[in-house]
C-alpha cells in the first residue's frame, strides 16, 4: 500500500498546473536552461528599454526615431557589455536568482560596470553627455527595471507553481545524493530546493523495510509496483532513475518507466540531473559505465573546436607573453626586496596523455619550499609564502608565465589544472576515473578553478574532478567563454590562494 501524504503535504504536491495524462499532455515549468534564457532577455528587454528612453530624454522622440540604425548599434554594443558584465559577476545563477537581495546586489554591481564600460567605449557608443542628471538617468532607469524584474522573479517563480517536480527511484545512495545535494542548494538561501526550480515528490524502492521511512527528509512513498499510480496522482513532470547498476534493473521497473514516459513524463537519470544541477560528474555514481564519466561520441561540430580552441591558444599565448614581458621586471624588483631569489619557478606537471612537462610561475615561495617536506599541498596562510607572493597568488598573477606554456602547446587557455607526478599517482588509486581528466590539455583556467576553491586534500581533489569530467564531456566553445568570465570575477576578486 502507498504511504499517503498529509493534507499539507498534498497541498505541496498538488499545485494548479495543467497535467492531462489522459491526453497525454503536460505543461511543464521551466527548465534550467529555460530559466536562464528567460532571465536574460528580459534583463535585455530592460537594459536596453532604459538607454532608449534616456536617448529620448538627450535627443527628444523624434530625433531618436530618425537615427534608428545609429540606436540599433548602441543597443547592440549595450546588451553584448551587459552579458559580460553579468555573466562576470554570476547573474545568472539560479541560486543567486532565487534570492531577492543577492540577485539585486550583483545586478546592480553588474548595472553599474555596464555603465562604465558601454561609456567608455569610443565611436560605437553615444557621446558622454555634458548634463550629470542625463548620464545618471540610465544606471538608474535600468536598476529600476531590472531590479523589479528580479523581485519578482525570485518572489514568483521561485514558489512552487513553477517547480520542476519529480519522482526519484531508487532510495539508496544516489537518490540521497540527490536529495541531499537539492536541499544544501536550497539552503544557500534558506529556502530549501525552492530558488532551484526542482522539487523531488518522494521515492520508490523495492525494498520494503523503507517504505514509509524519510530519506533527507522525504517520504519513500512505494515499490517498483506503485510507481504508474504515484505518477497518476502526484504528476510530476519527470521520473529519476537513481539506480546505479540499470543492467540489473527489473524487467517490472523497466516497463512502469516505459509507461511513465507513455504519459508524457520526462526520464532522466540521476547523473544527467546531478550534472544539469551542480555542473559536475557523480563519478561515485558512475561504477563501470564510461558514458557517465567519459564522452563516447563526437558531433560534427565537436570536430571543428579542436582547431578554433588551438587558434585562440596561440592568439592568448601571444597577449600573454607580451604580458609577461610587462609585468616581469616589476615583480623581479619586489622579489628581491621581500624575498630574493629566481624570479621564475619551474616544476614538473603531468598533461594530455599523461605526459610530463615543465610548468613555469611566477615564484611565490621561499627559495627550496620543499627540500625537506617533499611535495605537498599549499595550505591556508602557507608560512613558505613570501609577501609578495600572497599578492600574486591572490591576483593569479603568479600564473602569468603558463602563457609561454599554453604558446608552446603544452597547456590550452582552458582545461584541467595540471597536477604534480606525486599526487596523480597518489590520488589515481584513491579516485576512480582520476587519470581521465588527461585526455584533454591541462589549462590555464578550468571549470574546477571557477567553481570550487583551492583543493588541497583528496576530498577536494574528488570534487575537483567531477568539474573536470564535466568540461570535458561538454566542452564548447560557449562553455569556455564562460569560464573566462568567471574568471575574471575571480581575479578581481582576490580569490586565489
Amino acid at each position: 500500500m502507498i504511504a499517503q501524504p498529509t493534507e499539507r503535504q498534498k497541498h505541496q504536491l498538488h499545485p494548479e498546473v495543467s497535467v492531462d495524462y489522459g491526453r497525454t499532455r503536460v505543461y511543464r515549468s521551466l527548465r534550467f536552461s529555460e530559466r536562464k534564457l528567460l532571465l536574460a532577455a528580459m534583463d535585455l528587454m530592460l537594459l536596453n528599454s532604459a538607454l532608449w528612453v534616456t536617448l529620448n530624454l538627450r535627443l527628444g522622440l523624434g530625433d531618436a526615431i530618425q537615427s534608428a540604425w545609429g540606436l540599433i548599434g548602441w543597443l547592440s554594443v549595450l546588451s553584448a557589455v551587459w552579458l559580460v558584465c553579468a555573466l562576470t559577476l554570476g547573474c545568472y545563477d539560479l541560486i543567486c536568482a532565487g534570492s531577492a537581495m543577492r540577485s539585486l546586489y550583483r545586478t546592480g554591481a553588474a548595472i553599474v560596470s555596464t555603465s562604465i564600460l558601454y561609456l567608455l567605449i569610443p565611436y560605437v557608443t553615444p557621446e558622454l553627455p555634458t548634463s550629470r542628471l542625463v548620464v545618471l538617468t540610465f544606471p538608474v532607469l535600468a536598476f529600476i527595471g531590472i531590479g523589479a524584474w528580479r523581485v519578482t522573479y525570485a518572489h514568483l517563480f521561485a514558489r512552487s507553481h513553477f517547480q520542476q517536480r519529480a519522482i526519484v527511484v531508487g532510495a539508496g545512495w544516489a537518490g540521497s545524493t540527490l536529495a541531499q545535494t537539492l536541499r544544501e542548494m536550497g539552503n544557500d538561501n534558506g529556502r530549501r530546493d525552492e530558488s532551484v526550480g526542482y522539487r523531488i515528490l518522494g521515492f520508490t524502492d523495492d525494498d520494503p523495510a523503507k517504505r514509509g521511512e524519510l530519506v533527507e527528509g522525504l517520504a519513500v512513498l512505494g515499490t517498483r509496483h506503485d510507481l504508474v499510480q504515484l505518477a497518476h496522482q502526484l504528476k510530476p513532470h519527470e521520473i529519476v532513475v537513481a539506480i546505479t547498476h540499470l543492467e540489473q534493473m527489473h524487467s517490472e521497473l523497466f516497463d512502469a518507466i516505459q509507461e511513465c514516459r507513455e504519459l508524457g513524463i520526462s526520464i532522466t537519470t540521476m547523473p544527467g540531473l546531478y550534472a544539469r544541477l551542480t555542473g559536475r560528474v557523480p563519478i561515485e555514481h558512475a561504477g563501470r559505465a564510461l558514458d557517465v564519466a567519459l564522452p563516447l561520441d563526437e558531433s560534427a561540430a565537436h570536430r571543428f573546436y579542436p582547431v578554433l580552441k588551438r587558434l585562440a591558444d596561440i592568439l592568448a599565448g601571444i597577449a600573454g607573453c607580451a604580458l609577461l614581458g610587462l609585468v616581469a621586471p616589476f615583480v623581479w624588483l619586489a622579489n628581491q626586496v621581500s624575498a630574493p631569489g629566481p624570479l621564475f619557478f619551474a616544476q614538473e606537471r603531468v598533461g594530455r596523455g599523461g605526459r610530463s612537462f615543465q610548468v613555469f610561475k611566477f615564484r611565490s615561495m621561499i627559495v627550496d619550499a620543499e627540500k625537506f617536506s617533499g611535495a605537498v599541498w599549499a595550505e591556508e596562510n602557507d608560512p613558505r609564502i613570501t609577501p609578495i607572493g600572497r599578492f600574486l597568488r591572490a591576483t593569479r598573477l603568479d600564473e602569468v608565465p603558463q602563457f609561454w606554456n599554453v604558446l608552446k602547446g603544452d597547456m590550452s587557455l582552458i582545461g584541467p589544472r595540471p597536477e604534480r607526478p606525486h599526487f596523480v599517482a597518489q590520488l589515481a588509486k584513491e579516485i576512480p576515473f582520476y587519470r581521465a581528466r588527461h585526455a584533454v590539455k591541462p589549462g590555464l583556467t578550468g571549470w574546477a578553478q571557477v567553481r570550487y576553491r583551492y583543493g588541497a586534500s583528496v576530498e577536494d581533489s574528488l570534487i575537483k574532478l567531477q568539474y573536470d569530467l564535466f568540461y570535458i564531456k561538454n566542452q564548447s566553445l560557449l562553455l569556455d567563454v564562460e569560464i573566462l568570465l568567471k574568471t575574471i570575477g575571480v581575479v578581481l576578486g582576490f580569490k586565489g590562494r
